[in-house]
């Protein structure tokens, strides 16, 4: 943006503060009034949320203090919104499950609530994803959030979800509606593999016991993971990984974040909720104008090409996790921007 223009635009700050001592500082330019015409036009404000984010959590890696960690994310994440020229909502997110802290479901978002001439959009977010990870300064804790149209994001409790993520060669030949056997024979087929080649990526868990099994006994490859299931599933959708497929229960809120990803990859995910108590069954029932029974395809779960993934490294994994400089702070992100099909990576160093 020229200088000239300069005199047209206002500045938002933010600061976050690291033993005493500004952590970074961020300063972004936007027009007070700015036409906005899709979701992507957000992009730089949106990929500034997630970056604060990243950057706020990533203090405290390896200090064993997740929810610290979490709790510093969303303050960031959240005090980047607030100064966003939109009229956003969180339509699915996570903490409600855990009593963790959260970006609360159905808060709004944006410094131009009920302004017809602003973009309306939900936001499905997670502010630190892999909690555990950030504790123990494992791979792969992210920040992260997907972002579309008011309406075409799923609305629903922070509950779980069945999912079934891989390339697009598997796009229409594997479904939940099919059981393992079924979708490993199909996915053997259509990626011309032997059952003994496929690998498959499963959250490890006491729920998964069955389904490990069932994997084994087909002689399937399985890469156990303690969290993370947003990047295994985006490695299952490229079709240059050595990752075939996502398999098994995680969490409702990265579900609609990866049905949005993928949407913009061209690849396969579906999901299927799963409710571990009444309360939740019966606050989807009261959210979800829908059979919450049903599968979902990706394109049930985020309905707009005019959607945008965004995402942020805080440790080490598909993402390089935050560097904290003498001088600066690193940050390195991914923003997939669905219209276009276009998956970018970008990093930025802030002054500290």
């Amino acid at each position: 943006m020229k200088m000239a223009s300069i005199h047209l635009l206002k500045f938002m700050e933010f600061e976050f503060w690291r033993s005493g001592n500004p952590m970074v500082r961020f300063r972004h330019l936007i027009h007070p009034r700015a036409t906005m015409e899709r979701t992507a036009d957000l992009a730089e404000s949106f990929l500034k949320a997630t970056e604060a984010a990243a950057i706020a959590a990533a203090d405290w890696r390896g200090r064993g203090e997740r929810k610290i960690a979490d709790g510093a994310a969303v303050e960031a994440m959240r005090a980047v919104f607030d100064s966003v020229p939109f009229d956003g909502r969180v339509a699915i997110g996570e903490g409600e499950r855990d009593d963790a802290p959260m970006l609360w479901i159905g808060e709004p978002l944006g410094n131009r609530q009920n302004d017809p001439d602003a973009l309306s959009i939900d936001i499905a977010v997670d502010p630190l994803e892999c909690t555990n990870h950030c504790a123990n300064d494992s791979p792969n804790a992210i920040a992260v959030l997907a972002a579309a149209p008011r309406g075409t994001l799923l609305h629903a409790p922070d509950c779980y979800m069945d999912k079934l993520a891989g390339p697009a060669e598997l796009a229409g030949e594997i479904s939940l509606e099919g059981d393992v056997a079924y979708n490993i024979e199909a996915a053997s087929h259509a990626l011309d593999k032997l059952p003994r080649d496929i690998l498959a990526v499963v959250m490890e868990r006491p729920r998964h016991e069955e389904l490990i099994r069932e994997l084994r006994d087909l002689d399937v490859k399985i890469r156990l993971i303690g969290d993370g299931d947003v990047s295994a599933a985006l490695d299952a959708a490229n079709p240059d990984s050595e990752v075939d497929m996502l398999i098994g229960i995680g969490a409702a809120p990265e579900g609609v974040i990866t049905a949005t990803a993928l949407r913009g990859l061209g690849a396969h995910f579906e999901g299927q909720l799963v409710f571990k108590n009444d309360g939740h069954r019966e606050r989807a029932e009261s959210m979800i104008d829908d059979d919450i029974e049903r599968i979902w395809k990706r394109d049930d779960l985020c309905k707009s090409d005019d959607a945008i993934f965004v995402a942020s490294g805080v440790c080490t994994g598909y993402l390089p996790g935050v560097e904290f400089l003498p001088d600066r702070t690193a940050v390195h992100s991914e923003i997939i921007d669905v219209l276009q099909g276009t998956r970018r990576f970008v990093s930025s160093e802030y002054p500290r």
